[in-house]
């Protein structure tokens, strides 16, 4: 599967015309949640995706304007709210924290789903012709691949979008014969096992002055008032800037090792868990490590690359030459093993260690990760 997104040019009544049927989905999925929650509450009874679905006819002919969403339309905010129910209910069966769903408010519904290309939605002259809306005009900057199946439109900050799922046959690369280890930290994004360093871009650290800047006006505007409405389109669009920026680097970033390497080892992270470190919080979610592992795996299935996570336990203090443990602080970030007197960066070494947990050879005939015991340190 894979995802195209175009940019649409609706005409002014084509734009009210979409935000209107935004928010009858809105209120549609509110209605679903209430629906639920009161038939369980006053019965004791479970409503199911099929019965609610079953009940929409009788619903059109109550509410006119959802007669103006197609009816793929409706089914499928029904099913989102099914989703919801369903992932409620295995976080209470998991002893997770449980979150129960709650309804949308205005301006927290943007996007509804055609789930069927060629059933309410098509392209004709190059075209989006959405039933009920009418043919939008899209900027074409790159062809569809494969079969189209769901568009999704979707409402951002800076206008609409179409989100074209299609399902697209793989394009495997010629072997290449090399394998990579990848070790990701804060001082530099990525360090590789041939010792290649990636600059971290830090998008959101760049862009702090600027989005509390855009906070701040925000904050002194009257709720409700134009100006707010303007300040809170400016607040938007610096996020949406910054969330555009990590994800062109993480395309960039992924693409490279998908190209050069067969065996492709990365560290598999608990990447909720770390972010509870205070401290450190901030950095770990600026970097993005979970966006460009996701797109990583994307690139690799369809190229036929091979992908292995290991765990990243104590890849920082074995040694990748000899496998004896050199236990080192965080702050120390040079390793010298003196056992076998390996000396390189420390993220050099954990990538190395990372390439042979995953199967790969790093230093020739090395010896196994955890190698012999009471072993004389090496005398320098």
């Amino acid at each position: 599967m894979k995802t195209f997104v175009y940019t649409l040019r609706p005409t002014p009544a084509q734009g009210a015309c979409l935000s209107e049927t935004v928010e009858t989905c809105r209120q549609r999925y509110n209605h679903a949640l209430s629906e639920r929650k009161t038939a369980y509450r006053e019965r004791g009874e479970s409503i199911g995706f099929a019965r609610q679905c079953a009940s929409l006819p009788m619903l059109k002919r109550e509410v006119p304007h959802l007669q103006r969403v197609h009816s793929q339309v409706v089914q499928d905010v029904v099913r989102r709210g099914d989703r919801a129910f369903q992932a409620f209910v295995r976080r209470v069966n998991a002893g997770e924290k449980a979150g129960y769903p709650r309804c949308k408010g205005r301006g927290r519904y943007d996007s509804f789903t055609y789930p069927r290309w060629g059933n309410g939605v098509k392209r004709e002259q190059g075209r989006l012709v959405l039933s009920k809306i009418g043919a939008l005009r899209l900027h074409n900057d790159r062809p569809v691949e494969g079969t189209p199946n769901i568009c999704i439109i979707v409402r951002n900050a800076d206008g609409w979008y179409a989100h074209v799922v299609c399902d697209v046959a793989p394009s495997p690369l010629p072997p290449t014969g090399r394998s990579v280890g990848i070790d990701v930290g804060r001082e530099s994004f990525a360090t590789l096992s041939n010792g290649v360093q990636i600059a971290n871009p830090r998008s959101y650290r760049t862009a702090e002055r600027t989005l509390k800047q855009a906070q701040r006006r925000l904050a002194r505007r009257v709720k409700g008032s134009n100006r707010s409405r303007k300040a809170r389109t400016l607040l938007a669009n610096a996020h949406l800037k910054v969330k555009r920026a990590r994800r062109d680097f993480a395309h960039t970033i992924a693409r490279a090792p998908v190209n050069e390497d067969d065996h492709i080892v990365v560290e598999k992270l608990n990447i909720r868990g770390m972010v509870r470190n205070r401290p450190l919080a901030k950095s770990i979610s600026d970097a993005g490590w979970g966006i460009v592992l996701n797109i990583l795996l994307a690139k690799a299935a369809r190229a036929g690359r091979v992908v292995v996570a290991v765990n990243p336990a104590g890849t920082s203090h074995v040694c990748a030459h000899c496998g004896e443990s050199v236990p080192k602080r965080l702050a120390v970030r040079w390793h010298s093993c003196p056992y076998c007197g390996c000396a390189l960066h420390r993220d050099h070494n954990a990538a190395l260690t990372i390439l042979k947990k995953g199967g790969g050879t790093a230093f020739g005939e090395a010896l196994p990760l955890g190698g012999p015991k009471n072993r004389e340190p090496h005398r320098l």
